[in-house]
C-alpha cells in the first residue's frame, strides 16, 4: 500500500475506470456460469433432455450434442447478463461520474493511483430507500493489486466519509458469487440484512441472488 495513493476521481481518470469496472465484472462470468450448473432446475433441464433424446434416438450422440448446445446457451446467457449490467452501469452513473457522484450533496468517487495508473475505485451517495445510510458502489480493484489490503482501504475510505458527514450506516449490495467480496465486508465488520434474486428475467433463471450488507460507523 506504499506506493499507493487513495484521491477523488478526475475527468482524465474516465476511461481507466471504465476499464478496471469492466474487467472486474466479466471475472464474475466463469463463477455465474457455475452457480447456473449447480441449480437443480438446470441440472433437471440437462437430464431430461439427455434421457429423452437417449431413449428416442438409441444413440448417444445426438443427446451429447443436444447438452453440448445446452451448455454453450447456459453460458451464452450467464454473459448477457453481464454484459447488459455493464452497459446499464455505464449509462446510469460511470459515464457521468462528476454529474452522479462529484456535483452531489454528500457523494463521492475515489480512485486508487499506483505509479500514474489506477488500479482500484470505489463510491458512494445516499441510499434511495434508508435515509440514514449512504451506499457503497464500484468498489473494484484490479487483479494485480489485489491482496494487498486495497479493497479494505477503498471501503474504509467510503466508512469514515460517512461517519463525517453524520450518516449511522453504510450500505451495499454484492452478489451470491462475489465470495471474495463477502469476505471482505464481513471481516470489515458488515452484517447482513437479506438476500434477495433481481427481478430480471435473466437472474430468475439463474438464481442469481444478491446480498445486501451494512456497517455501522456511528457506534450503537
Amino acid at each position: 500500500m506504499a506506493d499507493i495513493q487513495i484521491r477523488k476521481y478526475r475527468d482524465d481518470d474516465a476511461e481507466a475506470v471504465k476499464e478496471v469496472f469492466t474487467l472486474g465484472m466479466s471475472e464474475h462470468i466463469p463463477s455465474s456460469f457455475m452457480h447456473l450448473l449447480k441449480q437443480p432446475p438446470t441440472q433437471m433441464v440437462f437430464m431430461c433432455v439427455f434421457c429423452a433424446l437417449l431413449a428416442s434416438s438409441k444413440s448417444i450422440l445426438l443427446p451429447i450434442l443436444a447438452v453440448t448446445l445446452l451448455l454453450a446457451g447456459a453460458r451464452q446467457l450467464v454473459s448477457y447478463m453481464f454484459n447488459s449490467y455493464i452497459d446499464t452501469s455505464l449509462k446510469k452513473d460511470l459515464n457521468y461520474i462528476t454529474e452522479t457522484y462529484l456535483e452531489q450533496k454528500n457523494s463521492c468517487f475515489w480512485v486508487a493511483e499506483s505509479d500514474g495508473r489506477v488500479v482500484g475505485t470505489v463510491a458512494c451517495l445516499p441510499s434511495e430507500n434508508l435515509p440514514e445510510c449512504l451506499e457503497l458502489k464500484r468498489l473494484s480493484v484490479r487483479r494485480s493489486h489485489r491482496g494487498t489490503g486495497l479493497g479494505k482501504a477503498l471501503s474504509q475510505t467510503v466508512a469514515d466519509f460517512t461517519r463525517d458527514r453524520g450518516y449511522a450506516a453504510v450500505v451495499l449490495y454484492t452478489s451470491v458469487v462475489q465470495t471474495d467480496a463477502q469476505k471482505l465486508y464481513e471481516h470489515m465488520g458488515y452484517y447482513k440484512i437479506r438476500e434477495f434474486v433481481i427481478p430480471e428475467l435473466a437472474a430468475k433463471i439463474l438464481n442469481f441472488t444478491l446480498i445486501e450488507y451494512r456497517l455501522n460507523v456511528q457506534g450503537d
